[in-house]
């Protein structure tokens, strides 16, 4: 009965004087992971391929300046005399530059620019989100596995000892062959038990190392006693207010909408006119000419403006203004549908919470009553009113009981992470506060 009562304290004095010298936090692996995992490596090329897509989308502003160059000779030859001129040629380089004035489609595009960058920040912290919980996951799986074995070993322990009280007494005649065999059958369940949880630790731990990189991380776990933070703000209205500004799906939908509207902006531009500042200075050396036996040389500069006006296209133009206003309605839509999924999404990340919240100190009471009435059971079964089988039972009772706690506490710390992510606030530090929950 001792030992039940002081296997929390027990279970987390093993753990702490057994982390190994490696032993991480959930900083440490989430910023191993970020070095290392191969969506978020993605995400992040991809995030510095938009941005240097949007800084193209500028180029159609400013001006551009080409260097041209030639040479030529040519050898003209005559049986008459006067016409027999030999070889001569000419060497030119050419500077030109053109300045847009006035593009309106360009200017549309340089927008987009801007905007595809925004998009890409975007893109970039969907991601990093998505690595602080994928990391957090298999963390706390891996502190769950733990929990499990580490129950199922202590509860393989208590049986042990309750078969070979079981077996005293049948063989001094105060029990029957009944409740030796019941307590064979509870071990060699529980035996069974342990290989799973040895498996499915081995299992998570195998998970983590992937994402993290690591070769054997090796997680910390929860200090004893627990202290769960409670959520704020307790209500659900603040948190869905905020993801209409600071979550990444809501932020990419209204930034495709932004840079569908540019797009109709450009297609409308195709009916209005363009002019260009043009320029040039070009320079020619002549080795002689056809009807010239002198060497010479020009120089030419010009200057000027360049207008055009489109006048028919064959609808093209219509029809593609028909076409952009069409996708803005698609991605107008869109946004809406973005934005009714991340306040859902939001809802019921907050009140996934608050159930767990609950349902951890549901768990706490049942762990005291089960513990409780495991030592009455016990009690019972010395003075002879309770059987075998009820002491083994109040025990799987008791370890379940815990095993489900130590999991629920873990599904809290995940699900408020989880809340953050789905309404766009999650980041870096907010592992901080999880930490500070750990063994140190």
């Amino acid at each position: 009965m001792n030992i039940l009562r002081l296997l929390p304290l027990t279970l987390a004095i093993t753990a702490t004087l057994a982390l190994p010298a490696q032993a991480q936090s959930l900083v440490d692996l989430y910023q191993s992971a970020k070095a290392f995992d191969a969506p978020y490596q993605s995400a992040k090329s991809l995030y510095e391929a938009n941005l240097a897509k949007g800084e193209q989308a500028r180029a159609g502003l400013l001006p551009t300046i080409g260097l041209g160059l030639g040479a030529s000779r040519t050898d003209v030859s005559s049986n008459t005399t006067q016409f027999d001129r030999g070889g001569f040629g000419s060497q030119s380089a050419t500077v030109s530059a053109s300045q847009p004035l006035y593009r309106p489609a360009n200017v549309a595009t340089a927008e987009q620019g801007k905007k595809q960058a925004a998009l890409a920040q975007a893109q970039l912290l969907a991601a990093d989100q998505d690595l602080i919980v994928r990391v957090s996951q298999a963390y706390f799986d891996v502190l769950a596995a733990q929990d499990n074995l580490d129950f199922v070993k202590a509860q393989k322990t208590a049986v042990s000892e309750q078969l070979a009280s079981a077996k005293r007494n049948f063989e001094v005649g105060t029990a029957t062959i009944t409740d030796t065999r019941e307590a064979q059958a509870k071990s060699d369940l529980v035996l069974a038990q342990e290989i799973a949880a040895e498996n499915d630790l081995r299992i998570k731990k195998l998970a983590l190392d992937q994402v993290t990189g690591r070769a054997v991380a090796a997680p910390k776990p929860l200090a004893v006693p627990v202290v769960l933070p409670a959520i704020t703000p307790d209500e659900v209205a603040p948190w869905v207010a905020q993801s209409q500004e600071l979550s990444p799906a809501v932020q990419q939908a209204r930034l495709a909408l932004e840079v569908a509207q540019l797009e109709t902006q450009k297609a409308q531009a195709g009916h209005k006119p363009t002019l260009d500042l043009t320029g040039s200075y070009n320079i020619t050396k002549n080795d002689g000419s056809a009807s010239y036996a002198g060497d010479y040389r020009t120089n030419a500069a010009t200057v000027g403006l360049a207008f055009n006006l489109p006048l028919f296209a064959g609808y093209a133009i219509q029809n593609r203004v028909k076409e952009t206003v069409a996708l803005e309605e698609k991605s107008r839509s869109d946004l809406d549908a973005a934005t009714r999924n991340v306040a859902q999404g939001t809802r019921s990340a907050f009140f996934g919470v608050q159930s767990g919240l609950g349902q951890v100190k549901a768990l706490e009471a049942a762990e005291a009553s089960s513990q409780s009435a495991l030592d009455a059971t016990k009690l019972g079964y010395q003075v002879g009113v309770r059987i075998n089988i009820d002491v083994l039972n109040a025990q799987t009772t008791l370890f379940d009981t815990k095993a489900k706690l130590a999991k629920a506490r873990y599904d809290v710390l995940l699900g408020g992470l989880k809340l953050r992510q789905a309404n766009g606030s999650l980041k870096e530090d907010d592992l901080n506060a999880v930490n500070a929950l750990l063994a140190r």
